[in-house]
């Protein structure tokens, strides 16, 4: 498994290649710059890309990660290669969803943590699958994800 790495970053400002498969992707984190604020961050991935376990057939999703941080921020790029990582890797998609949750909870160890994996349809049915760590904190602005349901997602 990977480890997370905190402090000096290795992937930000250099070429960096995506990892074979998710447990061997580097997450990095930085300093929270307002540690002692409750405040929303919130990352999209509309293009999101796995495999099926079963078939090996592509496998689409619009990813929203909501989070609010404690000490630490993941940082974008390395959040993005590890995402990344997934297009070769076969998972079904409450395995990919809740997994990057878990990550990202491990990395970071935030506040509170939600994610909606909104995924096209396969067989012709489409599976949400959404995780969070708890109650969001008191005083939080939590935005809609802005993801309908399936009505011809695009």
């Amino acid at each position: 498994m990977s480890t997370t790495k905190t402090g000096k970053l290795t992937q930000l400002g250099k070429a960096a290649a995506i990892a074979a498969s998710p447990d061997k992707a580097l997450l990095e984190t930085v300093a929270n710059p307002h540690p002692g604020e409750v405040y929303l961050v919130r990352f999209v991935a509309p293009e999101f890309t796995s495999l099926c376990p079963i078939t090996g057939q592509p496998d689409f999703a619009h990813l929203v990660i909501d989070y609010v941080p404690a000490t630490q921020l993941v940082e974008s790029k390395s959040l993005k290669l590890f995402l990344a990582s997934f297009r070769n890797h076969g998972a079904f998609h409450e395995d990919c969803t809740v997994g990057i949750a878990k990550r990202l909870v491990k990395a970071m160890k935030p506040k509170w943590l939600r994610i909606g994996g909104y995924w096209y349809p396969r067989g012709g049915m489409p599976i949400d699958v959404f995780y969070q760590t708890g109650l969001p904190p008191k005083g939080l602005w939590l935005p809609d994800q802005g993801v309908a349901s399936y009505k011809g997602r695009g």
